[in-house]
């Protein structure tokens, strides 16, 4: 439930959190009061002083040390969260019983108790609350929901260079939620069966993971997560029938392959074969390969502008709590696998 009466005029918008993430949430709105949208950035919130100073030197905008401090001074109608992700819950805690609406980073809280006390405080309240799972609003992503026939095999691969940042979560946590929230939104079934293996490599946490989904619908996922690779992949392929599709976040990019007259090639001989046609813009032998249409865009633009609309609307977001709390789920049941496996193997 979310509150029907929506916003009137421009939302008064805080970011909770001046860090890596917040300083982009920072911008983007800016920009987007800028351009005319309903929204005005009012302050920033942050423990750091030094942090917090400089951002509201750069956006002319009050700062603060506490959410209590700024909700004190201020009237919200709407704030990014984007602090560590042990401190979710106590944030939506505070602001959502103040009558704020939320978009809150990945992933929604670090325990589904803290995760669900979100969702009820939401509803009782009337308040409307987005996940940020950034990929949800990947332009490639929007365009292959409209091709979609019952995937029913996901290769995926997330790989990144280690950063010290988010440490406080796995890399499951940190990296592959945003490839579990969109095989589920895309394969549209339950999870039936989890397998996992993963391993600290550079932190006390699991840095490296990988995952076989079955879902009870019948299709298979393989994911693959990694924050100390490296190279930088984002990649997702699938079949489904008579179809093979690759999708590449980062550039943007999705192919679609009819396999009708490949049939008996496998997953690896059919990527190495997109891969040749894609570097060299001819047809592969035997597979009629097409480029799909994309229009190119900033995903966090087009996930904070969503959030607006909602928020000012007083409609439910693309995205919602329970969303992130499915997505959450799936992580932990995962990272509980990934355990019960090291302890199998004295890993």
């Amino acid at each position: 439930m979310v509150n029907s009466g929506g916003n009137q005029g421009p939302l008064r918008v805080a970011v909770v959190g001046a860090g890596a993430f917040g300083r982009n949430h920072l911008r983007v709105y800016r920009e987007l009061e800028l351009a005319g949208e309903p929204v005005r950035l009012v302050a920033v919130v942050d423990a750091n002083q030094a942090t917090r100073a400089a951002a509201a030197e750069k956006y002319d905008i009050a700062a603060f040390a506490t959410i209590d401090e700024c909700l004190a001074a201020i009237k919200l109608d709407a704030a990014s969260v984007c602090v560590p992700t042990v401190a979710h819950a106590e944030c939506a805690r505070v602001l959502l019983r103040a009558g704020v609406d939320l978009l809150i980073e990945k992933p929604i809280a670090t325990s589904l108790a803290e995760a669900d006390e979100i969702v009820r405080l939401a509803r009782e309240l009337g308040r409307v609350v987005q996940v940020g799972h950034l990929e949800r609003f990947n332009p490639a992503v929007r365009a292959v929901r409209g091709l979609l026939n019952r995937p029913m095999f996901f290769e995926v691969h997330r790989l990144s260079i280690f950063t010290p940042r988010s440490l406080d979560v796995d890399v499951v946590l940190d990296v592959m939620i945003h490839d579990l929230d969109l095989v589920m939104s895309l394969v549209d079934s339950t999870v039936r069966e989890v397998r996992a293996v993963g391993l600290p490599v550079l932190s006390r946490k699991v840095d490296i993971a990988n995952v076989r989904l079955e879902f009870e619908n019948g299709c298979v996922a393989n994911l693959t997560a990694s924050r100390v690779s490296t190279e930088r992949v984002r990649k997702m392929r699938f079949f489904q029938p008579h179809q093979y599709l690759s999708l590449d976040f980062a550039r943007q990019d999705l192919l679609l392959i009819d396999v009708t007259a490949a049939a008996g090639l496998d997953l690896a001989q059919l990527a190495a074969l997109a891969t040749q046609a894609a570097a060299s813009g001819q047809p592969a032998p035997g597979l009629a390969l097409s480029k799909v249409p994309v229009e190119p865009g900033e995903p966090l633009r087009m996930e904070i502008a969503s959030f607006v609309e909602a928020s000012h609307t007083g409609t439910q977001p693309e995205v919602t709590a329970e969303a992130g709390r499915a997505a959450l789920a799936l992580a932990l049941e995962i990272n509980a696998s990934i355990a019960a496996h090291a302890r199998r193997t004295g890993l």
